[in-house]
């Protein structure tokens, strides 16, 4: 039990924080009895002897998990951080922890019950029963039951965290999918009068991930200096929002306008200052780039279902939107460009996450190698 001391009318009073059947916080009034002045040092002693006598009351054996991970969540995650991050911990809370935990008092679990939770999820996790969820999806899972454990251990109602034994998936490294060079040329060639077009062009080039292409403002560019800035983003979970930060730091980044590019992008202001006009007050007015004729910005779902549906009509091979920042990354290997250089333009964390993903396509410094080493003996006979 945790709580607080707080002045009401001149007088101290102790808030404890109970929580309902659902986990709800339910704050707990009671008076201590003592005026404000000069009684701070006694309130403080009444509050510890409160907590002490309530513990005994209400044993950490009492405590559900499932409700528990719910007062996590609404009482403690959703006050910290953004609505598309907690929107995440919700999903995984509601589909995979509290039905499992439900009824399982906090006290009793231990690191040997979670090991056969995250085996399980593992191995057969997939709502649509074929097969285990993947690596990064358990990880997600253990997020949400390690942060609901430190915050138990913070409160004092388990004296060892059980996350902290747990072993889980080797992480797989995916084969990444992507167009070559001449697939989006084709690719380009097939979809050139529509809507979409400037949004794809405009992906292949850079290799945007989607939440900075749909960032895009018009304060981004800068046709005098032929940059573009990349320091906004729009994601979406349940919820679509808008946020004035990229994924990180080397995410945000400064790249040149292609000529062709250029053109594009003053061919799309004249066309929005065109709409403005055809649309008067049904216009919604914003800075974005990539938006419908009535100045709506696109909604992120909407370009990866879109791009999808163009893909099958026009038979094309089938890769999501965002492999279109892997092509991006191919056609710049082919050409011989560093993984620094692939980093720096596609803004990566650290090289080492680009040589995870694109390592085994760099034939760069193997064929420098190669040919360092070749004639440098005599054939064997």
């Amino acid at each position: 039990m945790t709580g607080s001391l707080q002045i009401k009318n001149g007088k101290y009073y102790m808030v404890l924080n109970t929580t309902d059947s659902n986990g709800k916080r339910k704050p707990k009034w009671l008076s201590t009895g003592l005026t404000a002045k000069g009684n701070k040092k006694r309130a403080e002693q009444l509050l510890r002897e409160t907590l002490r006598e309530w513990d005994k009351k209400s044993p950490s054996g009492d405590v559900l998990f499932g409700a528990w991970v719910k007062y996590w969540l609404y009482e403690i995650a959703a006050k910290r951080v953004d609505i598309v991050t907690f929107e995440g911990y919700e999903t995984v809370a509601h589909t995979h922890v509290i039905p499992c935990f439900q009824e399982v008092p906090l006290a009793e679990i231990d690191v040997i019950k979670l090991q056969g939770f995250i085996d399980h999820k593992a191995e057969h996790g997939r709502k649509d029963g074929n097969g285990g969820l993947s690596p990064a999806s358990v990880r997600l899972i253990r997020n949400v039951l390690n942060q609901s454990f430190k915050l138990a251990l913070r409160d004092g109602i388990i004296h060892r965290n059980p996350c902290d034994g747990l072993v889980l998936p080797k992480k797989q490294r995916s084969e990444v999918t992507f167009y070559n060079e001449e697939q989006v040329e084709q690719l380009l060639a097939a979809v050139r009068e529509e809507p979409l077009y400037s949004a794809i062009y405009f992906t292949a080039m850079y290799g945007l991930r989607r939440s900075e292409l749909l960032g895009l403002q018009w304060d981004c560019v800068d046709f005098e200096a032929n940059i573009f800035t990349v320091k906004r983003t729009v994601v979406q979970n349940k919820t679509v929002t808008a946020k004035e930060k990229t994924k990180n730091a080397p995410s945000r980044r400064i790249l040149p306008l292609l000529p062709q590019i250029a053109s594009m992008l003053l061919h799309m202001k004249e066309q929005e200052n065109i709409n403005r006009q055809l649309f008067g007050k049904e216009y919604h007015e914003n800075l974005y780039i990539f938006k419908w004729p009535d100045g709506r910005p696109y909604i992120p779902h909407y370009i990866s279902y879109k791009f999808s549906e163009l893909l099958k009509q026009h038979g094309l091979p089938r890769i999501r939107f965002h492999d279109l920042r892997h092509s991006c990354a191919s056609m710049l290997i082919a050409n011989d460009f560093t993984l620094k250089d692939i980093q720096d333009w596609l803004g990566h964390a650290n090289i080492a996450m680009t040589a995870d993903i694109y390592g085994h396509l760099d034939m760069t410094r193997k064929r420098k190698m190669a040919e360092s080493m070749a004639g440098k003996f005599a054939v064997p006979r």
